[in-house]
């Protein structure tokens, strides 16, 4: 028995899906942890960061302790073997120059193998961040996933982890080493001189401290670098997707302001942080050489009251370099550091938004095999920020029926059509699938049971074969071939350059937008659903391809239950049922026969399908 028909409303009073702006979705989430505890989650992230550092950490101290041979062998040669008593020991000065040499080439492996392992720990590490942050992307809601320009998403799994690999394989590196560096500086020096070590402590404190201050305004500046990054990535990919688009309205010229303005906001940004962080590098110049004339003027007075040799105050005045150097490289480190925790808090931001759609997995219940009964039980749905779209939406759909969803724009049907692949929850009540709660079905059931043909066949850059067996990857080109035959179109293949081995560019664009959908129900065809959705199906088709696939489409639905949107009078006709949307709600069904002799929505539709067609 079909819904009472409601009353039309004007163009004025038009449905809420449709004259409404685009609701506001889900926002992925923005990180506000320290810096230091977003390096620790980062790391903690991909195991493989810190898998044999032990051994690495004891070849950094190594190759650390490597860097004081020279300074510990110029005092030595200085004091016992240039100014040793009794005039030069030249036999003391080529046994510590041979003792140097060996040491520093077993210092030099030690620091190849830090950084040959710290290059292999770090990749692996960052490949499992990659494919963790890639994994949870496709895990997330459309509807959260077109929160963000595609490209600036796709930049949170790429430049953005490009940034923490630069960190960990190069100010990574100096981090390590620099701190040990450091540490061991200070402890010679003390030894030759605590006075003196005492002095450069004094001196550089300043500057320590001045770059922990900069550092919360580094930490800002870089943060805001990648997100213009993100924008202009996505800003340049929708122009490079919608070439033909810019040339088709001649929006060349705007298109490159737009471009212009997104790159110059990045390289600003840019600009802005790279200023702040060499801020402090003509500072620790000045502090150095400040350092270095203070040491030598004292020096020279605790080497004339006899506090010092000269072998003494050359070696610490080497070591005295060696302190400085991580100094002047804290610039460079906090600037990689800094950028690393940008990119870490983004891609963290992606890891850190809940799915809204979540996998039950191995609990959830496997759909029954066979032709799938529906039941939409007060179903409501609203998108984020709009009105209700769905408002109490109650219907079954016999197993086996071929069932086309009417309506105007923006009266629901994509919307119903969406919740029943799952791609969205409803926000009350419950979809059954043969009487199992859609929520509790394991997506490896569902997607393998429940196939979509979208209304755009999107293809993969590669051959016709290849995306066709996307939908089950063990097919051979003799099932596609016979396929393809069953369905009718193996004049079709016929036509194609190189048959099944035919390249069909990037997003297909080699071929035909009607040869794209083409491929989608063949695709569909070899997955062999037991619950098949078209949505807009022969939407891309003109009229003789329409009447060549619709033979296809009846092998296509037949002994399964279908659902298809319906644009086209050929569709609805040839159903078993029609639904009719209007405003949210089912207000109509039956079949074509018995819904266009009565008055209502859907009499209108065909009306106007006849018109169109004349």
């Amino acid at each position: 028995m079909s819904a009472p028909t409601r009353t039309r409303t004007s163009p004025a009073q038009a449905p809420a899906e449709a004259s409404t702006p685009a609701p506001t979705a889900p926002a992925l989430h923005r990180s506000t942890e320290s810096a230091w505890a977003t390096l620790r989650r980062g790391v903690a992230l991909s195991p493989e960061f810190t898998r044999g550092l032990p051994v690495t950490v004891a070849l950094a101290v190594v190759a650390t302790l490597g860097k004081v041979i020279v300074p510990l062998a110029v005092q030595q040669i200085i004091d016992n073997g240039l100014l040793a008593e009794g005039g030069p020991d030249i036999g003391f000065v080529v046994a510590t120059v041979a003792l140097c040499t060996a040491l520093v080439v077993v210092t030099a492996l030690c620091s190849y193998l830090m950084n040959a392992r710290l290059y292999q720990s770090t990749e692996s590490g960052l490949a499992t961040l990659r494919r963790t942050a890639f994994r949870h992307v496709h895990d997330l809601s459309v509807l959260t996933q077109n929160s963000e320009r595609k490209g600036a998403l796709v930049s949170r799994v790429t430049s953005d982890v490009d940034q923490i690999s630069t960190f960990m394989q190069w100010g990574g590196i100096l981090l390590i080493v620099s701190t040990g560096q450091l540490a061991i500086a200070t402890v010679l020096m003390a030894v030759y001189s605590w006075q003196l070590t005492l002095l450069v402590w004094v001196c550089f404190l300043p500057l320590l401290f001045g770059v922990r201050w900069l550092q919360r305004l580094l930490s800002k500046a870089y943060l805001k670098v990648r997100e213009r990054t993100g924008e202009m990535l996505g800003v340049i990919g929708e122009t490079v997707v919608g070439a033909a688009v810019i040339r088709a309205y001649g929006t060349e010229e705007r298109t490159a302001r737009r471009i212009d303005r997104t790159v110059l906001a990045t390289r600003n940004a840019q600009v802005k942080a790279q200023r702040l962080s060499m801020a402090v590098s003509p500072l620790a110049e000045l502090v150095s050489a400040f350092t270095y004339a203070v040491v030598i003027a004292v020096g020279i007075w605790l080497g004339v009251i006899g506090s010092l040799t000269a072998g003494q105050l050359v070696a610490f005045l080497f070591l005295i370099n060696l302190f400085v150097a991580p100094m002047t490289m804290a610039t460079e480190i906090f600037n990689e550091a800094q950028n690393a925790i940008a990119g870490w808090r983004r891609v963290l931001g992606v890891l850190d938004t809940e799915p809204d759609i979540a996998d039950p997995g191995a609990s959830g219940t496997p759909l029954p095999h066979g032709p799938i009964s529906i039941r939409f039980d007060h179903v409501n749905y609203a998108y984020p920020g709009g009105p209700r779209v769905l408002d109490d939406i109650t219907v079954e759909i016999a197993p086996g029926s071929r069932v086309a969803v009417v309506g105007e724009t923006g009266s629901g049907k994509t919307t119903f059509v969406k919740l029943l692949t799952r791609l969205m929850d409803p926000d009350e009540g419950k979809i059954l699938l043969n009487g199992v709660n859609l929520r509790e079905v394991a997506f490896s059931s569902l997607r393998s049971r429940v196939v979509l043909v979208p209304q755009e066949g999107f293809l993969f850059d590669s051959t016709l074969a290849d995306n066709i067996r996307f939908a089950r990857p063990e097919a051979t080109d003799e099932q596609i071939t016979e396929a393809i035959t069953q369905l009718g179109l193996s004049e079709w293949l016929a036509g194609l350059p190189h048959g099944l081995a035919t390249p069909v560019g990037q997003r297909g664009e080699s071929l035909s937008a009607g040869e794209r959908q083409l491929v989608a129900l063949i695709r569909a065809y070899i997955a062999d659903p037991d619950l098949l959705i078209l949505d807009e199906a022969t939407s891309a088709v003109d009229p003789a391809t329409e009447v060549r696939i619709q033979h296809a489409l009846d092998l296509l639905t037949r002994g399964r239950t279908s659902v298809a949107i319906a644009h086209r009078l050929s569709t609805a006709e040839a159903a078993d049922e029609v639904l009719v949307f209007d405003r949210g709600r089912i207000v109509q069904r039956g079949t074509h026969a018995e819904l266009v002799a009565r008055p209502g929505v859907y009499a209108d539709l065909h009306a106007s399908w006849v018109r169109s067609s004349a």
